[in-house]
C-alpha cells in the first residue's frame, strides 16, 4: 500500500495540537517515535491477554475494541475512525494483559507510538504534559461520562443518531452488526431503527 507519510504525520501533529500547543522540538521528539504499520481488514492489532505496548493513531481505516464472553458473544467497546488514538490504556499503563481485542474493520494505515517512550517524553516536556492532561480530560473523563449518561438517558435511536452525527458515513463502511453491538442493541433492533428513520425522511 503506497501512501504519503508526510500527510498522515501532519494529521497526527494536528491531532496533538487540537488539545494543546506543542513546540517544534517536542513534535520532533514525538515524530521520532512514530512507526507506520499497514494491516488488512480482519487482522488483529492486539489480542485479548496480550500486553499493549503501543498507541495506535489511525491514519486511515477503522479499528474496533471488543470483549468476548464465555459463550463467544462479542461486545464492541469502542469504534475508532481516522485521526483517533486507540490502545488498551489500562494494559499499557499497568503492563498487564489487555481485557479486550483490537481488530481492523477496514484495511488500515496506523502510526504506532511506543507507549513507554511516549510517556517518558510527556514526563520530560511540559507542553506535552499539557497535551496529555487535556487528552485524558476529554477522552477519559468528559466523553466517558457522556457515553455512560447516554446509555441510561438516551434511547437506542438517539444513540444511533448521535453516532451518525459524529461519523456520518459509518453505516456504509462497516457491517451493521458492529454498530449494533457498539450501541448495546441487536442487529434486528438497529434494522428497525433505520427503517423508521427512513420513513420519517
Amino acid at each position: 500500500m503506497t501512501f504519503n507519510k508526510e500527510t498522515y504525520l501532519n494529521n497526527l501533529k494536528l491531532y496533538f495540537e487540537s488539545y494543546a500547543p506543542i513546540s517544534e522540538k517536542s513534535w520532533k521528539l514525538i515524530e521520532n517515535l512514530t512507526h507506520f504499520q499497514t494491516i488488512k481488514k480482519g487482522e488483529i492489532v492486539l489480542e485479548n491477554g496480550e500486553i499493549c505496548k503501543n498507541l495506535y493513531f489511525i491514519a486511515k481505516g477503522i479499528l474496533r475494541t471488543y470483549i468476548t464472553d464465555e459463550q463467544g458473544n462479542f461486545y464492541n467497546k469502542n469504534l475508532f475512525l481516522e485521526n483517533k488514538l486507540a490502545c488498551s490504556k489500562v494494559s499499557a499503563m499497568l503492563q498487564t494483559p489487555s481485557s479486550f481485542t483490537i481488530e481492523a474493520l477496514e484495511d488500515c494505515i496506523l502510526i504506532n507510538l511506543n507507549y513507554k517512550k511516549y510517556i517518558q517524553l510527556i514526563n520530560e516536556n511540559d507542553n506535552l504534559k499539557n497535551f496529555y492532561i487535556a487528552y485524558l480530560e476529554k477522552n477519559w473523563i468528559i466523553e466517558k461520562e457522556q457515553k455512560e449518561i447516554a446509555l441510561v438517558m438516551q434511547n437506542a435511536t438517539e444513540r444511533y443518531l448521535s453516532l451518525l452525527e459524529k461519523n456520518p458515513n459509518i453505516a456504509d463502511r462497516i457491517p451493521l452488526l458492529h454498530i449494533a453491538s457498539h450501541l448495546g442493541i441487536t442487529p434486528t433492533q438497529l434494522s428497525r431503527i433505520r427503517k423508521n428513520l427512513e420513513k420519517d425522511l
